[in-house]
């Protein structure tokens, strides 16, 4: 598409062979990187086992070969955001139970070179549940999580990623990997300060089971030995008690301004229920960008930004549209945290 001009210019099949592809995630050299959200394979009718990432250039013109990314797992993928600082990839898991995932590969922007798989860990709390639900109260290593807390980690290999028992959160979790729930959208975002963070939503977190929303900031020795002594830190950024302000954060994407774009993935029955584009601000506040008027109400996903920063991509999943939104991006950003202010402070 000709985002200046506002015309498709091509429409064509990429990839095929391939299920239930979910958010996947654009890398830094020019691919798309495309997550299975399945363990699907033979025994419901497959040919082969599914659940892992391919890899899709965006010149690629036509279908390209379907080639699994073994090395990074099969599981139950949900999106990717790359550190181009690094070459690092870090993965998502739509699971209640999911781990929070990177891959440290061999040579970055060369996946299929292979690499490492890694769970994070966090320090001093091995099998961190993280959740916040109220029925996990009995669970010895359910800690309640607040805002205020922030956590240092450590990364975990994994073992026999290619998963055929389908039992690789297990492993994990029993290995000590900290556990999240649902994990779906991620983003990295690099700062002016030179800050790097990468932001994942755990979409059914909390005590109201309608998301959390935590970041990531990587260590300066990131996927080196030398991590240990300067280790990343974690924190949870927003808990959303109030569905009118949040509900079900699911795809995310870091805005030309800052901001984080939240896409709501809700199936709420309340009749009142709609979906909505988010926005977060660095310093954790929200604000609306648009709402789901169609009858159908699905959610919104895939939200990414054209490379000027001047037209925002989004689709909705039902009936199935995609959509362009241009405005003046630049004002907003300065509008938006007003707007934000006054959002999060009728809701106190």
């Amino acid at each position: 598409m000709d985002h200046t001009r506002g015309r498709i210019e091509r429409s064509h099949l990429s990839l095929a062979g391939t299920a239930r592809n979910c958010a996947g995630g654009a890398t830094p050299w020019g691919s798309w990187l495309s997550c299975e959200e399945t363990l699907a394979g033979p025994e419901q009718g497959f040919g082969r086992n599914h659940g892992y990432i391919f890899e899709v250039p965006a010149a690629a013109r036509g279908l390209v070969e379907a080639r699994p990314l073994k090395a990074m797992g099969r599981f139950v993928h949900e999106a990717a955001a790359v550190d181009s600082t690094t070459g690092i990839v870090y993965l998502t898991e739509d699971s209640d139970q999911a781990m929070f995932y990177r891959f440290i590969p061999e040579t970055p922007g060369e996946l299929h070179n292979g690499g490492r798989l890694q769970a994070l860990v966090i320090r001093d709390w091995p099998a961190a549940q993280t959740r916040n639900w109220l029925e996990d109260s009995e669970d010895a290593a359910a800690h309640q999580v607040t805002t205020t807390q922030t956590f240092e980690c450590d990364w975990i290999d994994l073992e026999e990623v290619e998963n055929p028992e389908g039992d690789l959160g297990e492993r994990g979790v029993a290995a000590g990997a900290a556990r999240f729930c649902r994990c779906e959208g991620v983003a990295f975002a690099q700062r002016e300060n030179g800050r790097r963070e990468i932001f994942f939503a755990a979409t059914g977190g909390g005590p109201k089971k309608i998301g959390q929303v935590w970041r990531y900031l990587p260590s300066p020795d990131e996927g080196t030995s030398e991590e240990k002594a300067s280790p990343a830190r974690l924190q949870m950024v927003y808990e959303t008690h109030d569905r009118a302000i949040l509900e079900s954060c699911d795809n995310l994407a870091v805005a030309p301004w800052g901001d984080l774009i939240i896409c709501e993935d809700s199936y709420d029955s309340a009749p009142d229920m709609r979906n909505y584009i988010r926005g977060m601000t660095p310093d954790g506040r929200l604000y609306t960008l648009a709402m789901n008027a169609h009858p159908d109400n699905g959610e919104f996903c895939g939200a990414c930004f054209s490379a000027d920063g001047s037209t925002l991509f989004v689709n909705i999943q039902r009936p199935g549209l995609t959509l362009a939104i241009t405005g003046p991006w630049h004002s907003l950003g300065e509008r938006s945290r007003q707007q934000a202010m006054v959002l999060n402070t009728e809701s106190v």
